[in-house]
């Protein structure tokens, strides 16, 4: 009788060490499942981030694109405007003279007038 009190005992204390490892693995899987959600949480956050840079990188792409446009126009109207300076010189040098040659002329007449 005391044979099968000890093999009950011995059956119990497996059960038990079974169950003990049960809830081993089961504490194990918990902690794997939360730290795989802790990681995938983490994964997206940089996926996110990343194409939040991607996008900002679109946007100042797209800003340089703008103020080179600006920079050629900017260029262009420049000399454009030294064209028109050049031009303006031009003129300005050709009136100084008119206005040279118009006061000798008064001279001559005031010569000849009295």
């Amino acid at each position: 009788g005391a044979r099968c009190g000890r093999g009950k005992m011995a059956a119990g204390g497996a059960a038990d060490a079974q169950a003990r490892f049960g809830h081993s693995v089961k504490g194990l899987l918990t902690e794997k499942v939360t730290s795989c959600g802790t990681d995938v949480i983490a994964l997206t956050k940089q996926v996110l981030k990343g194409s939040r840079s991607a996008e900002l990188l679109g946007q100042a792409a797209r800003n340089m694109v703008m103020q080179e446009d600006a920079i050629l126009h900017s260029e262009d109207s420049l000399r454009k405007m030294a064209i028109i300076t050049t031009h303006l010189q031009y003129q300005q040098e050709a009136i100084q003279k008119n206005v040279e040659r118009s006061s000798n002329l008064q001279d001559q007449l005031s010569h000849l007038l009295k």
